[in-house]
């Protein structure tokens, strides 16, 4: 889903495109009056929409894996945001908030240096890593159908430590907005969750060798994480971006051209080229900046 920079390197590794003009806008029309004068995009591999075939280094290192064609650029477009900085990298956790990401590859400054007093918009999409979501699906891999490798390490007697670790990451979630709050006091916030990137009723072994039992299980934890994110947003009186809702039908097993996420092949027919497993395409991206742009009222 949101996966490691190691796995998401991997799978970039056959074209490296630094690109910095935006097309094929979400909304070409949205936000015909400026509204914002300083939008920050802050966030993991689902806020910068990782990609292996339209990689920019305009705001972050190449070990970031930022889409050219994200939403956060899509809005800034849109909005015609006068100043925009994208802080979002692949692998990204509430920590690199406040502390640099680093990897062999380069290091992406700490998030929250993009953010000023004149900050007015913050788009956020944040908390997969931390609770780990990320590597349970590539421990979720198997080459039998009937195996359960996740529920078989995540579940001990009534404890399922998937379940544990967002309870923890719901108050680090809470500090990031915090922390947002006290750099750029004037700015509107806005949380993203994650949208649907596995059903809740099974797989589609062996496209992706998960089981139906394990597959029922991360689709279930997806939406435990963005209950979390719902109730961290109205906590602390952020806006919530609910981009789960609409998503259902568009998961990594659907067929190319209706699917908004990859599965494990790392290739994908929107755009054609090499893509991040189990990541948003340029569809889910252009969804994302939708949703944004919906709940903005642009």
């Amino acid at each position: 889903m949101l996966g490691t920079t190691r796995t998401l390197l991997a799978a970039a590794a056959v074209a490296i495109l630094p690109l910095t003009a935006v097309t094929g806008l979400a909304t070409e029309s949205a936000a015909a009056d400026r509204t914002y004068s300083e939008y920050v995009a802050l966030g993991d591999s689902w806020a910068a929409d990782v990609t292996g075939s339209q990689i920019t280094t305009q705001f972050t290192p190449v070990h970031c894996l930022q889409s050219a064609r994200n939403y956060p650029k899509q809005v800034a477009a849109a909005l015609s945001t006068p100043v925009f900085r994208d802080a979002t990298c692949g692998g990204a956790e509430t920590k690199h908030m406040t502390s640099p990401q680093t990897t062999a590859l380069g290091s992406n400054p700490p998030q929250f240096d993009s953010l000023t007093s004149a900050t007015d918009l913050v788009t956020l999409g944040i908390g997969g890593n931390d609770a780990a979501l990320a590597k349970s699906v590539f421990t979720c891999l198997t080459t039998d159908p009937a195996a359960t490798p996740c529920l078989d390490t995540m579940i001990t007697g009534d404890t399922d430590v998937m379940t544990e670790a967002i309870d923890v990451t719901a108050t680090r979630v809470t500090a990031t907005i915090v922390g947002i709050r006290a750099r750029a006091p004037h700015a509107r916030i806005l949380l993203l969750d994650y949208f649907e990137a596995v059903g809740t009723t099974g797989g589609c072994f062996p496209e992706i060798p998960i089981s139906d039992a394990d597959a029922i299980w991360l689709g279930n934890k997806l939406i435990e994480l963005n209950d979390m994110l719902t109730r961290i947003a109205a906590a602390t009186g952020v806006e919530f971006v609910d981009t789960y809702t609409g998503s259902t039908g568009h998961d990594a097993c659907q067929p190319p051209g209706v699917r908004w996420v990859e599965g494990l092949v790392p290739f994908s027919s929107t755009p054609v080229g090499p893509a991040a497993p189990f990541h948003p395409n340029q569809l889910g991206a252009d969804y994302q900046a939708r949703r944004v742009l919906e709940t903005l009222g642009a």
